[in-house]
């Protein structure tokens, strides 16, 4: 008689313990499907970039999260003179932040006249030089 009861009560202990991970898996596939559409939904803000010499007609405007500068023409931000290197810097948004930086390029990057050397924050009307070449940056606010 005890050999039976210790033979149902290990049943339903297994029954017990199984149904434990099998709402443990559900609670956190639940969990990654709900961050899945949240990081879905988040937006980014867009990021607008102008050139010193050009009309504000001629102002780029990007919804990427990451953007490279450079002469090269698969940089995002094509800049046309030859004292830009090939892959010169890299913008990004990370943490809810754009962020820039240097992609060790010969002349240097300078946010508002002060060379950069680790990734840093930007905000809404910085000023990029590369090069010889001066950028201006507007980050439109999320709402």
């Amino acid at each position: 008689m005890t050999a039976v009861l210790i033979l149902v009560f290990r049943a339903l202990l297994l029954i017990v313990l199984l149904s434990f991970f099998g709402w443990a898996i559900y609670t956190l596939w639940l969990d990654l499907k709900f961050q899945t559409q949240s990081l879905g939904s988040r937006k980014i803000p867009y990021i607008s970039v102008l050139q010193e010499n050009e009309s504000v007609d001629n102002k780029q405007v990007f919804l990427q999260a990451e953007l490279r500068i450079g002469r090269d023409p698969a940089c995002e931000i094509l800049v046309d003179d030859e004292t830009v290197s090939n892959q010169h810097a890299r913008l990004w948004y990370r943490n809810k932040q754009w962020w820039i930086e240097d992609l060790l390029s010969t002349n240097g990057t300078y946010l508002n006249d002060e060379r950069i050397d680790t990734p840093t924050i930007l905000i809404s009307g910085d000023e990029i030089r590369v090069g010889k070449v001066l950028l201006t940056i507007e980050i439109q606010q999320q709402s």
